[in-house]
Protein backbone atom coordinates (compact mmCIF):
# COMPACT_ATOMS: atom_id res chain seq x y z
CA UNK A 1 0.00 0.00 0.00
CA UNK A 2 0.62 3.46 -1.24
CA UNK A 3 2.11 6.47 1.98
CA UNK A 4 0.03 9.40 1.42
CA UNK A 5 1.11 12.70 2.21
CA UNK A 6 -0.83 16.29 2.59
CA UNK A 7 1.11 18.64 0.49
CA UNK A 8 -1.45 21.49 0.86
CA UNK A 9 -3.70 23.44 2.78
CA UNK A 10 -6.42 26.20 2.95
CA UNK A 11 -9.24 27.69 4.64
CA UNK A 12 -11.59 29.85 5.59
CA UNK A 13 -13.86 29.86 8.97
CA UNK A 14 -14.41 32.49 11.91
CA UNK A 15 -10.78 32.71 12.97
CA UNK A 16 -9.05 33.65 9.76
CA UNK A 17 -9.15 33.98 6.06
CA UNK A 18 -6.24 31.65 5.45
CA UNK A 19 -4.56 28.77 7.09
CA UNK A 20 -1.66 31.13 8.52
CA UNK A 21 -4.62 33.47 10.42
CA UNK A 22 -6.17 30.62 11.89
CA UNK A 23 -3.14 29.03 13.12
CA UNK A 24 -2.39 31.92 14.58
CA UNK A 25 -5.95 32.27 16.53
CA UNK A 26 -5.98 28.65 17.74
CA UNK A 27 -1.99 29.40 19.35
CA UNK A 28 -3.56 32.86 20.76
CA UNK A 29 -6.78 30.64 21.80
CA UNK A 30 -8.71 33.24 20.61
CA UNK A 31 -12.86 32.94 20.02
CA UNK A 32 -14.49 33.46 16.69
CA UNK A 33 -17.74 33.09 18.44
CA UNK A 34 -19.78 36.51 18.59
CA UNK A 35 -23.31 37.85 17.68
CA UNK A 36 -24.89 36.43 15.30
CA UNK A 37 -25.23 38.85 12.16
CA UNK A 38 -27.94 37.74 10.04
CA UNK A 39 -31.37 38.38 8.52
CA UNK A 40 -34.45 38.26 11.67
CA UNK A 41 -31.88 36.98 14.38
CA UNK A 42 -34.63 38.84 16.70
CA UNK A 43 -36.92 35.85 16.26
CA UNK A 44 -33.88 33.88 17.15
CA UNK A 45 -33.38 32.65 20.73
CA UNK A 46 -29.78 31.41 19.39
CA UNK A 47 -28.38 34.80 19.16
CA UNK A 48 -24.62 33.53 18.88
CA UNK A 49 -22.20 31.82 16.38
CA UNK A 50 -18.65 31.81 14.81
CA UNK A 51 -19.35 33.35 11.79
CA UNK A 52 -17.06 34.20 8.65
CA UNK A 53 -16.64 37.83 9.59
CA UNK A 54 -15.67 40.27 6.67
CA UNK A 55 -16.80 37.89 4.06
CA UNK A 56 -16.97 39.33 0.58
CA UNK A 57 -17.59 36.92 -2.27
CA UNK A 58 -17.22 39.87 -5.00
CA UNK A 59 -13.72 40.17 -4.18
CA UNK A 60 -13.21 36.15 -5.15
CA UNK A 61 -15.85 35.75 -7.68
CA UNK A 62 -17.95 37.35 -10.38
CA UNK A 63 -21.61 38.19 -10.52
CA UNK A 64 -22.31 35.22 -12.80
CA UNK A 65 -20.86 32.85 -10.10
CA UNK A 66 -22.07 34.24 -7.15
CA UNK A 67 -25.39 33.39 -8.71
CA UNK A 68 -24.09 30.29 -8.76
CA UNK A 69 -22.55 29.51 -5.65
CA UNK A 70 -24.02 29.05 -2.57
CA UNK A 71 -22.32 30.21 0.99
CA UNK A 72 -20.90 27.23 1.56
CA UNK A 73 -19.80 26.34 -1.99
CA UNK A 74 -17.50 29.59 -2.32
CA UNK A 75 -15.91 29.16 1.36
CA UNK A 76 -15.03 25.54 -0.02
CA UNK A 77 -12.97 27.40 -3.86
CA UNK A 78 -11.55 30.14 -1.79
CA UNK A 79 -9.91 27.18 0.76
CA UNK A 80 -9.44 24.95 -2.23
CA UNK A 81 -7.25 27.70 -4.11
CA UNK A 82 -4.72 27.84 -1.21
CA UNK A 83 -4.58 24.37 -0.71
CA UNK A 84 -4.14 24.16 -4.61
CA UNK A 85 -1.91 26.75 -4.24
CA UNK A 86 0.44 25.40 -1.64
CA UNK A 87 0.14 21.84 -3.37
CA UNK A 88 2.09 23.43 -6.45
CA UNK A 89 -0.01 20.50 -8.16
CA UNK A 90 -1.00 21.15 -12.00
CA UNK A 91 -4.04 19.05 -13.04
CA UNK A 92 -4.38 19.95 -16.49
CA UNK A 93 -3.32 16.98 -18.47
CA UNK A 94 -2.91 13.05 -17.51
CA UNK A 95 -2.25 14.16 -14.14
CA UNK A 96 -6.09 15.70 -13.72
CA UNK A 97 -7.37 11.86 -15.27
CA UNK A 98 -5.79 10.01 -11.97
CA UNK A 99 -6.90 12.54 -8.99
CA UNK A 100 -10.56 14.08 -7.88
CA UNK A 101 -12.05 15.30 -5.05
CA UNK A 102 -14.22 13.74 -2.24
CA UNK A 103 -15.88 16.21 0.17
CA UNK A 104 -17.83 16.69 3.19
CA UNK A 105 -20.88 18.75 3.87
CA UNK A 106 -24.47 17.92 6.03
CA UNK A 107 -26.57 20.65 4.99
CA UNK A 108 -25.26 22.01 1.41
CA UNK A 109 -26.60 24.89 0.31
CA UNK A 110 -28.67 25.46 3.32
CA UNK A 111 -28.61 29.48 2.49
CA UNK A 112 -30.18 28.95 -0.79
CA UNK A 113 -32.95 27.25 0.60
CA UNK A 114 -33.55 29.81 3.60
CA UNK A 115 -33.38 32.40 0.43
CA UNK A 116 -35.97 30.80 -1.36
CA UNK A 117 -38.42 29.44 1.06
CA UNK A 118 -38.76 33.22 1.47
CA UNK A 119 -39.69 33.92 -1.71
CA UNK A 120 -42.34 31.46 -2.41
CA UNK A 121 -43.63 31.26 1.05
CA UNK A 122 -43.29 34.63 2.38
CA UNK A 123 -43.11 37.04 -0.66
CA UNK A 124 -45.77 34.68 -2.36
CA UNK A 125 -43.33 34.89 -5.76
CA UNK A 126 -43.77 31.68 -7.77
CA UNK A 127 -40.76 31.48 -9.41
CA UNK A 128 -36.85 31.36 -8.23
CA UNK A 129 -33.72 31.57 -10.05
CA UNK A 130 -33.50 28.55 -12.68
CA UNK A 131 -29.99 27.92 -10.97
CA UNK A 132 -31.17 27.15 -7.26
CA UNK A 133 -31.24 23.24 -7.57
CA UNK A 134 -27.48 23.38 -8.66
CA UNK A 135 -26.55 25.60 -6.03
CA UNK A 136 -28.25 24.20 -3.45
CA UNK A 137 -27.30 20.50 -4.15
CA UNK A 138 -24.54 18.55 -1.54
CA UNK A 139 -22.47 17.72 -4.51
CA UNK A 140 -21.97 21.63 -5.55
CA UNK A 141 -18.78 22.15 -3.95
CA UNK A 142 -17.10 19.14 -5.01
CA UNK A 143 -18.45 19.97 -8.42
CA UNK A 144 -17.06 23.20 -9.00
CA UNK A 145 -13.85 22.36 -7.48
CA UNK A 146 -13.64 19.81 -9.96
CA UNK A 147 -14.09 22.01 -13.00
CA UNK A 148 -11.81 24.60 -11.37
CA UNK A 149 -8.81 22.51 -11.39
CA UNK A 150 -9.60 20.06 -14.23
CA UNK A 151 -9.82 17.18 -12.47
CA UNK A 152 -11.66 13.94 -13.85
CA UNK A 153 -11.23 10.75 -11.48
CA UNK A 154 -13.75 10.36 -9.00
CA UNK A 155 -15.39 13.13 -7.49
CA UNK A 156 -18.07 13.18 -5.21
CA UNK A 157 -19.81 14.48 -1.27
CA UNK A 158 -19.90 12.78 1.58
CA UNK A 159 -23.00 13.92 3.95
CA UNK A 160 -22.80 11.94 7.74
CA UNK A 161 -23.98 14.93 9.50
CA UNK A 162 -20.96 16.10 11.96
CA UNK A 163 -18.85 13.54 10.77
CA UNK A 164 -19.09 14.20 6.77
CA UNK A 165 -15.84 15.47 6.50
CA UNK A 166 -13.43 13.04 8.42
CA UNK A 167 -15.04 10.48 5.82
CA UNK A 168 -14.58 12.21 2.97
CA UNK A 169 -10.66 12.70 4.06
CA UNK A 170 -10.48 8.89 4.98
CA UNK A 171 -12.07 7.83 1.89
CA UNK A 172 -9.18 10.23 -0.07
CA UNK A 173 -6.81 8.78 2.02
CA UNK A 174 -7.42 5.11 1.66
CA UNK A 175 -8.19 5.90 -2.69
CA UNK A 176 -4.56 7.51 -2.51
CA UNK A 177 -3.13 4.33 -0.27
CA UNK A 178 -4.72 1.85 -2.50
CA UNK A 179 -3.75 3.60 -5.78
CA UNK A 180 -6.80 4.31 -7.18
CA UNK A 181 -6.07 8.10 -7.13
CA UNK A 182 -2.36 9.97 -7.39
CA UNK A 183 -4.08 12.41 -5.68
CA UNK A 184 -7.18 13.91 -3.61
CA UNK A 185 -8.85 17.28 -3.19
CA UNK A 186 -10.29 16.53 0.24
CA UNK A 187 -11.89 18.21 3.31
CA UNK A 188 -15.09 20.07 3.78
CA UNK A 189 -17.57 22.80 4.24
CA UNK A 190 -20.53 24.00 6.31
CA UNK A 191 -23.06 27.92 6.13
CA UNK A 192 -26.05 27.13 8.18
CA UNK A 193 -25.52 30.27 9.86
CA UNK A 194 -28.87 31.48 8.69
CA UNK A 195 -32.36 32.18 10.35
CA UNK A 196 -34.03 28.54 8.77
CA UNK A 197 -30.16 26.90 10.08
CA UNK A 198 -30.01 28.12 13.25
CA UNK A 199 -34.46 27.66 13.62
CA UNK A 200 -34.18 23.84 12.76
CA UNK A 201 -30.98 23.49 15.35
CA UNK A 202 -32.75 25.58 18.42
CA UNK A 203 -35.31 22.62 18.29
CA UNK A 204 -32.85 20.00 19.48
CA UNK A 205 -32.18 22.00 22.71
CA UNK A 206 -28.43 21.23 22.22
CA UNK A 207 -27.46 25.13 21.73
CA UNK A 208 -25.58 27.15 23.93
CA UNK A 209 -26.99 31.08 24.42
CA UNK A 210 -23.64 32.08 25.60
CA UNK A 211 -20.26 30.52 24.93
CA UNK A 212 -18.76 27.07 23.95
CA UNK A 213 -17.29 24.92 27.03
CA UNK A 214 -16.04 21.83 26.22
CA UNK A 215 -15.25 19.64 28.93
CA UNK A 216 -16.04 22.16 31.74
CA UNK A 217 -18.44 21.23 34.35
CA UNK A 218 -20.37 24.39 33.57
CA UNK A 219 -20.81 23.48 30.39
CA UNK A 220 -24.26 24.54 28.39
CA UNK A 221 -24.01 23.25 25.01
CA UNK A 222 -22.40 23.74 21.67
CA UNK A 223 -22.29 26.66 19.34
CA UNK A 224 -22.82 26.73 15.59
CA UNK A 225 -19.99 27.85 13.36
CA UNK A 226 -18.96 28.15 9.55
CA UNK A 227 -16.20 28.07 6.91
CA UNK A 228 -14.80 25.41 4.78
CA UNK A 229 -11.19 23.57 4.95
CA UNK A 230 -9.87 22.03 2.67
CA UNK A 231 -6.38 19.27 1.80
CA UNK A 232 -4.28 18.02 -1.00
CA UNK A 233 -3.90 14.17 -0.13
CA UNK A 234 -0.93 12.45 -2.47
CA UNK A 235 0.83 9.52 -2.86
CA UNK A 236 4.31 10.09 -0.95
CA UNK A 237 6.48 9.07 -3.68
CA UNK A 238 4.53 11.42 -6.50
CA UNK A 239 5.34 14.21 -3.58
CA UNK A 240 8.52 13.21 -3.10
CA UNK A 241 9.86 12.82 -6.73
CA UNK A 242 8.27 16.39 -7.66
CA UNK A 243 10.29 18.25 -4.30
CA UNK A 244 6.73 19.20 -2.75
CA UNK A 245 6.75 20.21 1.11
CA UNK A 246 4.84 17.40 3.13
CA UNK A 247 2.92 18.81 5.66
CA UNK A 248 2.14 15.80 7.36
CA UNK A 249 1.00 12.06 6.80
CA UNK A 250 -2.36 10.36 6.77
CA UNK A 251 -1.62 7.10 8.56
CA UNK A 252 -4.67 5.41 9.59
CA UNK A 253 -8.98 5.80 9.21
CA UNK A 254 -11.73 3.91 10.77
CA UNK A 255 -15.55 4.17 10.67
CA UNK A 256 -17.93 2.72 13.14
CA UNK A 257 -21.78 2.84 13.20
CA UNK A 258 -23.07 3.11 17.00
CA UNK A 259 -26.55 1.22 15.54
CA UNK A 260 -28.34 2.60 18.68
CA UNK A 261 -29.90 5.99 18.95
CA UNK A 262 -30.09 9.02 16.47
CA UNK A 263 -29.10 11.62 18.31
CA UNK A 264 -27.29 10.16 21.77
CA UNK A 265 -23.56 8.90 21.30
CA UNK A 266 -22.19 5.50 22.13
CA UNK A 267 -18.88 5.35 23.98
CA UNK A 268 -18.21 1.77 22.27
CA UNK A 269 -18.72 3.11 19.03
CA UNK A 270 -16.46 5.44 19.69
CA UNK A 271 -14.39 3.50 21.42
CA UNK A 272 -14.20 1.49 18.53
CA UNK A 273 -13.59 3.84 16.00
CA UNK A 274 -10.47 5.26 17.62
CA UNK A 275 -9.20 1.50 18.28
CA UNK A 276 -9.87 1.02 14.51
CA UNK A 277 -7.67 4.00 13.44
CA UNK A 278 -4.64 2.85 15.56
CA UNK A 279 -5.20 -0.75 14.29
CA UNK A 280 -4.96 0.53 10.64
CA UNK A 281 -2.13 2.75 11.43
CA UNK A 282 0.14 0.60 13.02
CA UNK A 283 -0.08 2.65 16.03
CA UNK A 284 0.18 1.92 19.65
CA UNK A 285 -1.27 4.28 22.31
CA UNK A 286 1.25 5.56 23.57
CA UNK A 287 2.34 6.53 20.06
CA UNK A 288 -0.20 9.24 20.27
CA UNK A 289 0.35 12.56 22.06
CA UNK A 290 -2.66 14.85 21.15
CA UNK A 291 -6.08 13.94 19.77
CA UNK A 292 -8.40 16.56 18.59
CA UNK A 293 -11.79 15.60 20.70
CA UNK A 294 -15.25 16.12 18.52
CA UNK A 295 -15.41 17.80 22.13
CA UNK A 296 -19.33 19.25 21.22
CA UNK A 297 -19.79 21.52 24.79
CA UNK A 298 -22.89 19.14 25.07
CA UNK A 299 -23.18 16.95 28.37
CA UNK A 300 -24.03 13.70 26.46
CA UNK A 301 -21.18 14.12 23.88
CA UNK A 302 -18.35 15.16 26.49
CA UNK A 303 -19.08 12.73 29.00
CA UNK A 304 -19.33 9.69 26.45
CA UNK A 305 -15.64 10.79 24.54
CA UNK A 306 -14.00 11.76 28.00
CA UNK A 307 -15.06 7.32 28.55
CA UNK A 308 -13.99 6.24 25.38
CA UNK A 309 -11.09 7.92 25.16
CA UNK A 310 -9.95 5.93 28.68
CA UNK A 311 -10.94 2.99 27.62
CA UNK A 312 -9.17 3.06 24.53
CA UNK A 313 -5.87 4.93 25.60
CA UNK A 314 -6.27 2.58 28.58
CA UNK A 315 -2.87 3.65 31.14
CA UNK A 316 -1.73 6.41 28.41
CA UNK A 317 -5.13 8.57 28.26
CA UNK A 318 -3.56 10.28 31.66
CA UNK A 319 -0.67 11.57 29.39
CA UNK A 320 -2.56 12.32 26.51
CA UNK A 321 -3.27 16.08 25.66
CA UNK A 322 -6.68 16.40 24.12
CA UNK A 323 -8.55 19.43 23.08
CA UNK A 324 -11.82 21.39 21.55
CA UNK A 325 -10.98 23.90 19.07
CA UNK A 326 -14.74 24.35 18.23
CA UNK A 327 -14.36 26.28 21.60
CA UNK A 328 -12.55 28.74 18.95
CA UNK A 329 -14.12 27.98 15.66
CA UNK A 330 -17.44 26.45 16.70
CA UNK A 331 -18.86 23.75 15.37
CA UNK A 332 -18.83 23.60 12.01
CA UNK A 333 -21.24 20.40 11.33
CA UNK A 334 -19.72 18.83 7.79
CA UNK A 335 -17.42 21.11 7.92
CA UNK A 336 -15.89 20.82 11.24
CA UNK A 337 -13.44 17.90 11.17
CA UNK A 338 -11.88 19.54 8.14
CA UNK A 339 -11.17 22.88 10.16
CA UNK A 340 -9.79 20.37 13.38
CA UNK A 341 -7.41 18.86 11.04
CA UNK A 342 -5.35 21.93 11.09
CA UNK A 343 -4.97 21.77 14.75
CA UNK A 344 -3.57 18.04 14.05
CA UNK A 345 -1.14 19.80 11.67
CA UNK A 346 0.19 22.64 13.78
CA UNK A 347 0.59 19.74 16.60
CA UNK A 348 2.81 17.99 13.84
CA UNK A 349 4.69 20.54 12.27
CA UNK A 350 5.17 23.09 15.05
CA UNK A 351 4.90 21.41 18.07
CA UNK A 352 1.91 23.36 19.13
CA UNK A 353 -0.98 21.90 21.12
CA UNK A 354 -4.19 23.89 20.35
CA UNK A 355 -6.26 24.91 23.61
CA UNK A 356 -9.73 23.96 24.70
CA UNK A 357 -10.53 27.66 25.52
CA UNK A 358 -13.98 28.60 28.12
CA UNK A 359 -12.71 26.03 30.63
CA UNK A 360 -13.92 27.36 33.77
CA UNK A 361 -14.87 24.35 35.99
CA UNK A 362 -13.47 20.82 36.37
CA UNK A 363 -15.86 17.80 35.43
CA UNK A 364 -15.35 15.21 37.90
CA UNK A 365 -16.37 13.21 34.69
CA UNK A 366 -14.08 14.74 32.05
CA UNK A 367 -10.92 14.06 33.71
CA UNK A 368 -8.25 13.77 30.95
CA UNK A 369 -5.80 16.63 29.89
CA UNK A 370 -7.88 18.74 27.80
CA UNK A 371 -5.41 21.23 27.66
CA UNK A 372 -7.76 24.25 29.33
CA UNK A 373 -7.29 27.74 27.81
CA UNK A 374 -3.33 28.05 26.76
CA UNK A 375 -1.70 26.68 24.44
CA UNK A 376 0.81 24.12 24.75
CA UNK A 377 4.33 24.08 23.45
CA UNK A 378 4.98 20.18 23.09
CA UNK A 379 6.89 18.26 20.10
CA UNK A 380 4.22 15.16 19.18
CA UNK A 381 5.00 11.93 16.68
CA UNK A 382 1.58 10.98 15.53
CA UNK A 383 -2.56 12.27 16.43
CA UNK A 384 -5.71 11.25 16.26
CA UNK A 385 -8.87 13.29 14.94
CA UNK A 386 -12.55 12.28 16.39
CA UNK A 387 -15.92 13.08 14.62
CA UNK A 388 -18.99 11.68 15.76
CA UNK A 389 -22.34 12.26 14.41
CA UNK A 390 -26.35 12.27 15.32
CA UNK A 391 -27.05 8.70 13.54
CA UNK A 392 -24.69 7.16 15.39
CA UNK A 393 -21.45 7.38 12.62
CA UNK A 394 -17.88 7.61 13.85
CA UNK A 395 -14.71 8.39 12.08
CA UNK A 396 -11.16 8.73 13.43
CA UNK A 397 -8.46 9.69 10.96
CA UNK A 398 -4.83 8.98 12.06
CA UNK A 399 -1.79 11.30 10.81
CA UNK A 400 2.35 11.08 11.56
CA UNK A 401 4.87 13.76 11.36
CA UNK A 402 6.49 14.14 8.24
Amino acid sequence: MRRVAITGAGTINALGHDVPTTLEAMREGRCGIGPLDIRDVDRLSIRIGAQVRDWQPETCFNRQNIALYDRFTQFTLVAAKEALAQSGLDFRGKLGLECGVVLGTAGGGVNTWDENYRTVYEEGKNRVHPFVVPKLMNNAAASHVSMEYALRGPSFTVATACASSNHAMGLAFQMVRAGAARAMVTGGAEAMLCFGGIKAWEGLRVMSKDACRPFSANRSGMVQGEGAAVFVFEDWKHAKARGAEILAEVVGFAMTSDAADIVMPNQTGAERAMTGALADAGLNPEDVGYLNAHGTGTMANDKTECAAVAHAFGHHADRLMISSTKSMHGHVIGGTGAVELLACIMALRDGVIAPTIGYEEPDPECVLDVVPNTARQKKVKAVLSNAFAFGGLNAVLALKAA
